[in-house]
């Protein structure tokens, strides 16, 4: 009975509709990049040349290079602008102070015994350390996708294989980072705070 009473009057965690848009926008774009690049892998692998390894077709999008290569810069476009508009939201409301890892983050690891801080602590500098790669990514890809227009972006990289293999190893970090986003939500609120992030 005073269990029952308890859990519906528990505040539930809520999250901005801001935030709910953010999350949702990202997994489509991520969705839509990470199955059209592989179709855009497939025409060339970057390692092993043309005779490297295939990804099955059941993985891919857009059905040959074109189709994959439409589809992947068109959610780029979405992805990057997602993330933009969603860096000025947290600007101006000032959300930045809770999102990214501060030096008080850092002294916790080294001296915390409490769980839930060394989780949070540990939330933000993943949080904080995915920018970074998103941006690498962005950069490499905008350098893939237009370097007559952009061969500064090619040459800092000193090739067009390099470039690509930059690119390429952007998306296990970002899956790592997915993954590890989504299981610390998990200890720091519990389930109802990372469906909170959606709806």
């Amino acid at each position: 009975m005073t269990s029952t009473f308890f859990y519906k009057n528990r505040k539930l965690p809520t999250q901005a509709i801001a935030a709910k848009i953010f999350h949702l926008i990202n997994i489509i774009s991520l969705f839509i990049m990470f199955t059209s690049g592989l179709q855009i892998y497939n025409a060339n692998p970057v390692f092993g040349g043309r005779s490297g390894w295939h990804i099955p077709g059941i993985f891919t999008l857009g059905g040959w290079l074109a189709g994959g290569r439409h589809w992947h810069f068109a959610a780029m476009w979405l992805f990057s602008l997602n993330l933009l508009w969603y860096g000025i939201y947290i600007f101006v409301t000032r959300r930045w102070r809770h999102r990214f890892a501060g030096i008080n983050d850092l002294q916790a690891l080294q001296k915390s015994k409490n769980s839930k801080r060394l989780i949070y602590a540990w939330h933000r500098i993943v949080y904080t350390g995915i920018i970074p790669i998103l941006l690498l990514a962005i950069f490499t890809g905008i350098g893939m996708y237009k370097p007559a227009q952009f061969p500064f972006i090619v040459n800092s990289f000193g090739s067009w294989q390099a470039l690509r293999i930059v690119h390429f190893s952007s998306v296990p970090i970002v899956i790592l980072f997915v993954v590890a986003h989504f299981l610390l939500g998990r200890q720091a609120g519990g389930e109802k705070l990372t469906e909170s992030m959606f709806w």
